[in-house]
Protein backbone atom coordinates (compact mmCIF):
# COMPACT_ATOMS: atom_id res chain seq x y z
CA UNK A 1 0.00 0.00 0.00
CA UNK A 2 2.77 2.33 0.69
CA UNK A 3 4.06 1.95 -2.86
CA UNK A 4 0.77 2.36 -3.90
CA UNK A 5 0.63 5.59 -1.74
CA UNK A 6 3.82 6.81 -3.41
CA UNK A 7 3.03 6.43 -6.69
CA UNK A 8 -0.56 7.16 -6.43
CA UNK A 9 0.47 10.60 -5.09
CA UNK A 10 2.98 11.34 -7.47
CA UNK A 11 0.47 10.59 -10.86
CA UNK A 12 -2.11 12.73 -8.84
CA UNK A 13 0.07 15.36 -8.61
CA UNK A 14 1.41 15.48 -12.05
CA UNK A 15 -1.62 14.39 -13.67
CA UNK A 16 -3.45 17.20 -16.59
CA UNK A 17 -6.08 17.66 -14.13
CA UNK A 18 -5.63 16.23 -11.12
CA UNK A 19 -4.27 17.97 -7.96
CA UNK A 20 -4.29 17.55 -4.66
CA UNK A 21 -7.05 19.52 -4.02
CA UNK A 22 -9.03 17.74 -6.78
CA UNK A 23 -7.91 14.69 -4.83
CA UNK A 24 -9.79 16.66 -1.57
CA UNK A 25 -12.69 17.64 -3.78
CA UNK A 26 -13.19 14.25 -5.17
CA UNK A 27 -12.81 12.81 -1.26
CA UNK A 28 -15.25 15.31 -0.11
CA UNK A 29 -17.67 13.68 -3.39
CA UNK A 30 -17.27 10.62 -2.60
CA UNK A 31 -17.80 10.66 1.09
CA UNK A 32 -21.39 12.85 -0.04
CA UNK A 33 -22.59 11.67 -2.99
CA UNK A 34 -24.94 14.14 -4.32
CA UNK A 35 -26.79 15.73 -7.57
CA UNK A 36 -24.71 18.10 -9.56
CA UNK A 37 -26.18 21.60 -9.03
CA UNK A 38 -24.61 24.82 -8.29
CA UNK A 39 -25.68 24.27 -4.18
CA UNK A 40 -24.19 20.91 -3.71
CA UNK A 41 -20.58 22.54 -5.68
CA UNK A 42 -20.58 24.63 -2.77
CA UNK A 43 -20.88 22.04 -0.51
CA UNK A 44 -18.84 20.18 -1.39
CA UNK A 45 -15.86 22.99 -1.60
CA UNK A 46 -16.89 23.69 2.22
CA UNK A 47 -16.34 19.78 3.18
CA UNK A 48 -13.06 19.67 1.01
CA UNK A 49 -11.60 22.97 3.08
CA UNK A 50 -12.62 21.07 6.43
CA UNK A 51 -11.05 17.60 5.11
CA UNK A 52 -7.60 19.73 4.48
CA UNK A 53 -7.81 21.57 7.40
CA UNK A 54 -8.07 18.27 9.97
CA UNK A 55 -6.01 16.26 7.78
CA UNK A 56 -2.73 15.83 6.04
CA UNK A 57 -2.51 14.91 2.69
CA UNK A 58 -1.50 11.81 3.18
CA UNK A 59 -4.35 10.67 5.37
CA UNK A 60 -6.68 12.07 2.51
CA UNK A 61 -5.09 9.98 -0.37
CA UNK A 62 -6.03 7.15 1.73
CA UNK A 63 -9.42 8.13 2.18
CA UNK A 64 -9.09 8.34 -1.36
CA UNK A 65 -8.19 5.46 -2.27
CA UNK A 66 -10.76 3.87 -0.07
CA UNK A 67 -13.20 4.94 -1.56
CA UNK A 68 -12.09 5.70 -5.40
CA UNK A 69 -14.50 3.90 -8.40
CA UNK A 70 -12.84 2.25 -11.01
CA UNK A 71 -16.26 1.38 -13.15
CA UNK A 72 -18.66 -0.90 -12.72
CA UNK A 73 -19.26 -1.52 -9.22
CA UNK A 74 -15.37 -1.96 -7.99
CA UNK A 75 -14.73 0.09 -5.50
CA UNK A 76 -11.35 0.95 -3.62
CA UNK A 77 -7.86 -0.25 -4.18
CA UNK A 78 -8.37 -3.10 -2.65
CA UNK A 79 -11.07 -4.39 -4.05
CA UNK A 80 -9.77 -3.83 -7.17
CA UNK A 81 -6.51 -5.61 -6.64
CA UNK A 82 -8.20 -8.48 -5.63
CA UNK A 83 -10.48 -8.88 -8.77
CA UNK A 84 -7.64 -7.66 -11.54
CA UNK A 85 -4.70 -8.99 -10.12
CA UNK A 86 -5.73 -11.34 -7.16
CA UNK A 87 -3.42 -10.35 -4.28
CA UNK A 88 -3.75 -7.44 -2.17
CA UNK A 89 -2.05 -3.67 -2.51
CA UNK A 90 0.99 -4.71 -0.36
CA UNK A 91 1.80 -7.13 -3.10
CA UNK A 92 1.55 -5.49 -6.03
CA UNK A 93 4.15 -4.87 -8.78
CA UNK A 94 5.12 -1.44 -9.18
CA UNK A 95 3.72 -1.49 -13.07
CA UNK A 96 -0.03 -2.97 -11.40
CA UNK A 97 0.42 -0.26 -9.09
CA UNK A 98 0.69 2.38 -11.60
CA UNK A 99 -1.94 0.91 -13.45
CA UNK A 100 -4.22 1.11 -10.52
CA UNK A 101 -3.63 4.78 -10.22
CA UNK A 102 -4.30 6.10 -13.29
CA UNK A 103 -7.71 4.18 -14.30
CA UNK A 104 -9.54 6.30 -11.67
CA UNK A 105 -8.53 9.67 -14.13
CA UNK A 106 -10.77 7.55 -16.95
CA UNK A 107 -12.96 4.72 -15.45
CA UNK A 108 -15.20 4.65 -17.71
CA UNK A 109 -12.45 4.35 -20.79
CA UNK A 110 -9.29 2.66 -18.91
CA UNK A 111 -11.39 -0.75 -18.68
CA UNK A 112 -9.10 -3.67 -17.32
CA UNK A 113 -9.92 -6.74 -19.75
CA UNK A 114 -11.18 -4.41 -22.75
CA UNK A 115 -8.66 -1.51 -23.28
CA UNK A 116 -5.33 -2.94 -22.12
CA UNK A 117 -3.67 -1.95 -24.79
CA UNK A 118 -4.69 2.00 -23.85
CA UNK A 119 -4.20 1.26 -20.72
CA UNK A 120 -0.56 -0.10 -21.06
CA UNK A 121 0.32 2.51 -23.36
CA UNK A 122 -0.65 5.49 -21.00
CA UNK A 123 0.68 3.31 -18.06
CA UNK A 124 4.33 3.13 -19.30
CA UNK A 125 4.58 6.76 -19.62
CA UNK A 126 4.07 7.09 -15.70
CA UNK A 127 7.56 4.81 -14.94
CA UNK A 128 9.69 7.08 -16.60
CA UNK A 129 8.28 10.26 -14.95
CA UNK A 130 8.50 8.60 -12.06
CA UNK A 131 12.68 7.78 -12.23
CA UNK A 132 12.95 11.55 -12.71
CA UNK A 133 11.89 11.84 -9.78
CA UNK A 134 14.40 9.05 -8.22
CA UNK A 135 11.38 7.22 -6.63
CA UNK A 136 12.34 3.71 -7.55
CA UNK A 137 15.65 2.26 -8.48
CA UNK A 138 16.31 2.39 -12.18
CA UNK A 139 15.68 -1.71 -12.34
CA UNK A 140 12.31 -1.26 -10.78
CA UNK A 141 11.29 1.22 -13.51
CA UNK A 142 12.34 -0.94 -16.70
CA UNK A 143 10.52 -4.17 -15.10
CA UNK A 144 7.75 -1.79 -14.68
CA UNK A 145 8.25 -0.53 -17.87
CA UNK A 146 8.27 -4.37 -19.42
CA UNK A 147 5.74 -5.89 -17.45
CA UNK A 148 2.81 -6.86 -19.99
CA UNK A 149 -0.64 -6.23 -18.60
CA UNK A 150 -2.76 -9.32 -19.46
CA UNK A 151 -4.72 -8.51 -16.48
CA UNK A 152 -9.24 -8.98 -16.59
CA UNK A 153 -11.54 -9.05 -13.92
CA UNK A 154 -12.38 -11.99 -12.11
CA UNK A 155 -15.30 -13.26 -10.78
CA UNK A 156 -15.37 -12.04 -6.71
CA UNK A 157 -14.47 -14.73 -4.12
CA UNK A 158 -16.79 -16.20 -1.86
CA UNK A 159 -15.15 -16.97 0.75
CA UNK A 160 -16.95 -18.51 3.87
CA UNK A 161 -20.47 -17.43 2.33
CA UNK A 162 -22.35 -18.41 5.54
CA UNK A 163 -20.02 -17.22 8.30
CA UNK A 164 -19.67 -13.99 6.72
CA UNK A 165 -23.20 -13.53 6.55
CA UNK A 166 -23.40 -14.23 10.35
CA UNK A 167 -20.73 -12.03 11.31
CA UNK A 168 -22.08 -9.22 9.25
CA UNK A 169 -25.15 -9.46 10.81
CA UNK A 170 -23.78 -9.70 14.25
CA UNK A 171 -21.45 -6.64 13.79
CA UNK A 172 -23.46 -4.66 12.18
CA UNK A 173 -21.49 -1.30 11.13
CA UNK A 174 -17.96 -2.67 11.94
CA UNK A 175 -16.09 -2.18 9.01
CA UNK A 176 -13.45 -5.04 9.67
CA UNK A 177 -13.85 -8.21 11.48
CA UNK A 178 -11.06 -10.62 12.22
CA UNK A 179 -12.25 -14.25 12.41
CA UNK A 180 -10.33 -17.18 13.64
CA UNK A 181 -10.39 -18.97 10.53
CA UNK A 182 -7.26 -20.85 9.32
CA UNK A 183 -6.57 -20.44 5.30
CA UNK A 184 -5.66 -24.39 5.00
CA UNK A 185 -8.23 -25.92 7.21
CA UNK A 186 -10.99 -23.57 5.48
CA UNK A 187 -10.31 -24.82 2.30
CA UNK A 188 -9.47 -28.01 3.17
CA UNK A 189 -12.56 -28.69 5.13
CA UNK A 190 -14.49 -27.31 1.53
CA UNK A 191 -12.98 -29.43 -0.27
CA UNK A 192 -13.65 -32.58 1.33
CA UNK A 193 -17.21 -31.68 2.17
CA UNK A 194 -17.72 -31.28 -1.46
CA UNK A 195 -16.42 -34.56 -2.54
CA UNK A 196 -18.46 -36.15 0.87
CA UNK A 197 -21.64 -34.56 -0.98
CA UNK A 198 -20.41 -35.81 -4.48
CA UNK A 199 -19.63 -39.46 -3.75
CA UNK A 200 -22.90 -39.72 -1.43
CA UNK A 201 -25.72 -37.53 -4.16
CA UNK A 202 -26.89 -41.22 -5.18
CA UNK A 203 -27.91 -41.93 -1.96
CA UNK A 204 -30.02 -38.68 -1.10
CA UNK A 205 -27.73 -36.74 0.35
CA UNK A 206 -27.13 -33.52 -0.95
CA UNK A 207 -25.63 -31.11 1.56
CA UNK A 208 -23.20 -30.95 4.89
CA UNK A 209 -21.90 -28.87 7.08
CA UNK A 210 -18.27 -29.29 9.10
CA UNK A 211 -16.93 -27.24 11.51
CA UNK A 212 -13.46 -27.78 12.64
CA UNK A 213 -12.05 -26.51 15.98
CA UNK A 214 -8.80 -26.08 18.47
CA UNK A 215 -9.56 -28.06 21.02
CA UNK A 216 -6.90 -26.13 23.37
CA UNK A 217 -7.73 -22.55 22.22
CA UNK A 218 -11.60 -23.29 21.12
CA UNK A 219 -11.05 -21.25 18.30
CA UNK A 220 -12.94 -22.21 14.93
CA UNK A 221 -10.19 -22.74 12.47
CA UNK A 222 -13.13 -23.89 9.34
CA UNK A 223 -16.41 -23.23 9.13
CA UNK A 224 -18.17 -24.65 5.99
CA UNK A 225 -22.25 -24.07 5.88
CA UNK A 226 -22.69 -25.91 3.15
CA UNK A 227 -21.43 -27.71 0.32
CA UNK A 228 -22.56 -25.48 -2.38
CA UNK A 229 -23.44 -22.24 -0.98
CA UNK A 230 -25.05 -21.69 -4.53
CA UNK A 231 -26.69 -24.88 -4.98
CA UNK A 232 -30.63 -23.30 -4.29
CA UNK A 233 -31.88 -26.81 -5.40
CA UNK A 234 -30.71 -28.48 -2.30
CA UNK A 235 -30.93 -25.45 0.28
CA UNK A 236 -27.36 -24.68 0.20
CA UNK A 237 -27.50 -20.97 2.01
CA UNK A 238 -28.91 -22.93 4.95
CA UNK A 239 -25.96 -22.56 7.30
CA UNK A 240 -25.94 -25.99 8.38
CA UNK A 241 -23.50 -25.49 11.31
CA UNK A 242 -26.69 -23.52 13.10
CA UNK A 243 -29.61 -25.55 11.80
CA UNK A 244 -31.64 -27.49 14.37
CA UNK A 245 -31.33 -31.38 13.68
CA UNK A 246 -31.85 -34.37 15.84
CA UNK A 247 -28.72 -34.88 17.18
CA UNK A 248 -29.13 -38.93 16.93
CA UNK A 249 -27.04 -40.57 19.77
CA UNK A 250 -24.18 -38.21 19.67
CA UNK A 251 -25.44 -37.40 23.13
CA UNK A 252 -24.72 -40.49 24.72
CA UNK A 253 -20.96 -40.44 25.60
CA UNK A 254 -22.07 -37.43 27.35
CA UNK A 255 -25.07 -39.31 29.45
CA UNK A 256 -22.26 -42.24 30.22
CA UNK A 257 -19.72 -39.41 31.67
CA UNK A 258 -22.48 -37.79 33.37
CA UNK A 259 -23.34 -41.06 34.84
CA UNK A 260 -19.88 -42.07 35.57
CA UNK A 261 -19.27 -38.13 37.70
CA UNK A 262 -22.28 -39.29 39.56
CA UNK A 263 -21.46 -43.21 40.60
CA UNK A 264 -24.17 -44.21 38.75
CA UNK A 265 -22.21 -46.84 36.80
CA UNK A 266 -18.56 -47.96 36.10
CA UNK A 267 -17.73 -49.01 32.59
CA UNK A 268 -17.82 -52.52 33.70
CA UNK A 269 -21.46 -52.52 34.96
CA UNK A 270 -23.63 -54.81 33.03
CA UNK A 271 -27.22 -53.71 32.16
CA UNK A 272 -29.74 -55.49 30.48
CA UNK A 273 -30.31 -54.78 26.72
CA UNK A 274 -33.65 -56.76 26.47
CA UNK A 275 -37.09 -55.16 25.91
CA UNK A 276 -38.24 -52.85 28.35
CA UNK A 277 -41.25 -50.42 28.64
CA UNK A 278 -40.35 -47.10 30.08
CA UNK A 279 -43.84 -46.09 31.56
CA UNK A 280 -45.10 -46.55 27.88
CA UNK A 281 -41.64 -46.05 26.08
CA UNK A 282 -40.53 -48.83 24.91
CA UNK A 283 -36.96 -48.20 22.89
CA UNK A 284 -35.34 -50.55 19.99
CA UNK A 285 -32.30 -51.13 18.97
CA UNK A 286 -31.42 -49.86 15.28
CA UNK A 287 -31.39 -53.36 13.93
CA UNK A 288 -34.29 -54.72 16.17
CA UNK A 289 -32.20 -57.00 18.19
CA UNK A 290 -30.85 -57.58 21.69
CA UNK A 291 -27.55 -58.22 23.03
CA UNK A 292 -28.97 -59.15 26.75
CA UNK A 293 -26.54 -58.43 28.99
CA UNK A 294 -23.66 -56.05 28.12
CA UNK A 295 -21.16 -53.92 29.66
CA UNK A 296 -21.76 -50.10 29.70
CA UNK A 297 -18.20 -49.62 28.06
CA UNK A 298 -19.79 -52.29 24.96
CA UNK A 299 -23.25 -50.60 25.63
CA UNK A 300 -21.47 -46.88 24.08
CA UNK A 301 -19.03 -48.88 21.77
CA UNK A 302 -22.26 -50.42 19.51
CA UNK A 303 -24.45 -47.62 20.80
CA UNK A 304 -27.60 -49.37 22.06
CA UNK A 305 -30.15 -47.77 22.66
CA UNK A 306 -32.13 -49.82 25.53
CA UNK A 307 -28.96 -49.31 28.01
CA UNK A 308 -28.86 -45.66 27.14
CA UNK A 309 -32.21 -45.09 27.90
CA UNK A 310 -32.18 -47.02 31.15
CA UNK A 311 -29.09 -44.58 32.47
CA UNK A 312 -30.77 -41.80 31.07
CA UNK A 313 -33.99 -42.97 33.30
CA UNK A 314 -31.36 -43.42 36.76
CA UNK A 315 -29.99 -40.05 36.18
CA UNK A 316 -32.70 -38.29 35.78
CA UNK A 317 -33.85 -36.20 32.53
CA UNK A 318 -33.30 -32.77 34.09
CA UNK A 319 -30.34 -33.38 35.37
CA UNK A 320 -29.47 -34.39 31.92
CA UNK A 321 -31.22 -31.31 30.83
CA UNK A 322 -29.65 -28.92 33.13
CA UNK A 323 -25.99 -30.11 31.81
CA UNK A 324 -27.19 -29.94 28.20
CA UNK A 325 -28.30 -25.95 29.33
CA UNK A 326 -25.11 -25.21 30.41
CA UNK A 327 -23.43 -26.14 27.80
CA UNK A 328 -25.12 -24.01 25.38
CA UNK A 329 -27.82 -26.09 23.60
CA UNK A 330 -30.44 -23.42 23.16
CA UNK A 331 -33.17 -25.44 21.78
CA UNK A 332 -32.69 -28.21 23.95
CA UNK A 333 -33.26 -25.42 26.88
CA UNK A 334 -36.72 -24.20 25.49
CA UNK A 335 -38.09 -27.41 24.85
CA UNK A 336 -36.80 -29.27 28.36
CA UNK A 337 -40.30 -29.27 30.08
CA UNK A 338 -41.30 -31.29 26.71
CA UNK A 339 -38.59 -33.56 26.52
CA UNK A 340 -38.41 -37.39 27.87
CA UNK A 341 -36.20 -40.32 27.34
CA UNK A 342 -36.27 -40.06 24.03
CA UNK A 343 -33.90 -37.18 24.35
CA UNK A 344 -30.91 -39.36 24.20
CA UNK A 345 -31.76 -41.32 20.67
CA UNK A 346 -32.26 -38.13 19.20
CA UNK A 347 -35.45 -36.99 19.97
CA UNK A 348 -34.59 -33.23 20.71
CA UNK A 349 -32.68 -30.33 18.08
CA UNK A 350 -29.38 -29.77 18.49
CA UNK A 351 -26.80 -27.88 15.96
CA UNK A 352 -23.83 -28.91 14.89
CA UNK A 353 -21.98 -25.93 16.52
CA UNK A 354 -23.31 -26.54 20.20
CA UNK A 355 -22.48 -30.70 19.33
CA UNK A 356 -18.69 -29.25 18.86
CA UNK A 357 -17.95 -27.88 21.56
CA UNK A 358 -19.37 -30.36 23.52
CA UNK A 359 -17.33 -32.89 22.02
CA UNK A 360 -13.95 -30.18 22.26
CA UNK A 361 -14.87 -31.04 26.14
CA UNK A 362 -14.40 -34.29 25.88
CA UNK A 363 -10.73 -33.66 23.95
CA UNK A 364 -10.37 -31.41 27.06
CA UNK A 365 -10.88 -32.79 30.21
CA UNK A 366 -14.14 -32.40 30.29
CA UNK A 367 -13.89 -28.69 30.18
CA UNK A 368 -16.50 -26.89 28.16
CA UNK A 369 -15.83 -23.55 27.14
CA UNK A 370 -17.41 -21.71 24.19
CA UNK A 371 -16.31 -21.56 20.89
CA UNK A 372 -14.67 -18.54 19.24
CA UNK A 373 -15.31 -17.33 16.14
CA UNK A 374 -14.08 -14.06 16.13
CA UNK A 375 -10.32 -12.82 17.56
CA UNK A 376 -11.30 -10.65 20.53
CA UNK A 377 -9.61 -7.30 21.13
CA UNK A 378 -7.20 -8.64 23.52
CA UNK A 379 -5.52 -11.37 21.32
CA UNK A 380 -5.30 -8.96 18.55
CA UNK A 381 -2.94 -6.14 20.69
CA UNK A 382 -1.14 -9.06 21.63
CA UNK A 383 -0.55 -10.42 18.40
Amino acid sequence: MAILQAAGRNIFKSGRTTGASTITTQVARLLEPKERTFGNKLLKMLRATQLEAHYSKAEILQLYLNLVPYGGNIEDVKSAALLYFQQPPDYLSLAQTVTLAIIPNQPRVLVLGKNNDRILADRNRWPRQLRQQHLFPNQDIEDAINEPLDAQRRTAPTLTPHLARRLVTQFPGRPIIHSMLRRNPQAKAEDLTKNYVRRLRELGISQAAVVVVSNRTRAVEAYVGSADFADAASSGQVDGVRAIRSPGSTLKPFLYALALDRGIVTPKLKLPDVPTNFSGFRPENFDKSYAGEVTVERALTYSLNIPAVRVLFEVGVPVFMDKLRAAGFKSVARAAPQLGLSTILGGCGATLEELTGLYAALADGGRYAPLKLVLNEELRMRN
